[in-house]
């Protein structure tokens, strides 16, 4: 009669560990939205692996075309600010989470963070922008409309406020305009001197892991090394073919550990780097050409007990 008790009492225990997982916050990328094929996939093999994890799938809107049109037209900065509120009003996050996207997820952290983020996984993302807007697949005419928006006037106000990818868009031939004209990117890196918030620094240093995915054959994300924090060089004001890469002695990508950004931590970066927070990791193929490095890659750090 003990041993049954005592067997019962264990199988208690592990059942209660078992239940007490860190739930998962997932945020689609370009051209996807919450609830597509391929989000379920993702979804039902975290909960194959952990039956008890809460997953949510962010959305800007409930309306599928909706979602996915919210990845090439709105407010980033809306956007983030919509999914903060969402997170904000499901209980079972109000501990914490894990979360795997994107470069707006970093800035939720930065922001908000509010229930915190443990672990965060990025895949291909553009974390110090783009120097080119993305190339749409063929069909792709919603991705071909705000492409063309955007090429016509990148650093305009509409596009500012109405054009995802001209609020990532970092132009290192003017960089200076960059600084005075964009409202999401510069903000999240902290780039305006005078304009430099110390609670971002603060809020991304907390992380657990931050792990940084690079996609070998990216074409989407311009240049691929924006995944890791790399970015091309900002020449010098009268920059010739010759000069062009006078400020950095490198080759032509700057890389994490050698950025103003990280050098001078103006996000908490080098702070949480120089505790071993900061994990760089290779998936080869296309953006978000997954396969199966994912499983290798995201293990590590979701299903942990809160």
């Amino acid at each position: 009669m003990l041993l049954l008790q005592f067997v019962s009492a264990c199988f208690a225990v592990i059942v209660a560990s078992a239940t007490n997982i860190r739930p998962l916050v997932v945020w689609h990328g370009l051209g996807d939205y919450a609830s597509s094929e391929g989000m379920l996939e993702l979804q039902a093999l975290f909960k194959k692996e952990y039956p008890s994890i809460f997953v949510h799938s962010v959305y800007i809107s409930e309306d599928e075309d909706l979602d996915r049109r919210a990845g090439f037209y709105g407010s980033s900065n809306e956007q983030i600010e919509l999914a903060a509120a969402q997170i904000q009003a499901i209980p079972e996050l109000k501990h914490g989470f894990d979360a795997i996207g994107g470069q707006f997820l970093r800035a939720y952290v930065e922001r908000y963070n509010n229930p915190p983020i443990n672990n965060l996984i990025t895949f291909g993302s553009q974390h110090m922008g783009i120097s080119d807007l993305p190339v749409c697949k063929r069909y792709d005419f919603v991705c071909q409309l705000a492409r063309r928006a955007a090429k016509a006037a990148v650093y305009g106000d509409w596009a500012q406020q109405n054009i995802i990818q001209a609020q990532y868009y970092r132009d290192p031939y003017d960089y200076g305009t960059y600084l005075m004209k964009n409202r999401f990117l510069a903000s999240i890196n902290n780039e305006v001197p005078d304009q430099r918030n110390q609670t971002y620094a603060a809020n991304l240093a907390s992380l657990s892991n931050l792990v940084l995915v690079l996609f070998t054959e990216d074409k989407t994300v311009v240049p691929k090394e924006s995944a890791w924090f790399g970015s091309e060089p900002i020449p010098a004001p009268d920059y010739s073919a010759q000069s062009r890469f006078t400020a950095w002695n490198g080759d032509d990508r700057i890389p994490m550990r050698k950025q103003p950004l990280y050098l001078e931590d103006w996000i908490g970066l080098r702070k949480l780097d120089e505790k071993g927070g900061v994990t760089l990791k290779i998936c080869k193929g296309e953006h978000m050409e997954m396969n199966a490095c994912w499983r290798e890659i995201v293990a590590p750090y979701i299903g942990g007990e809160m």
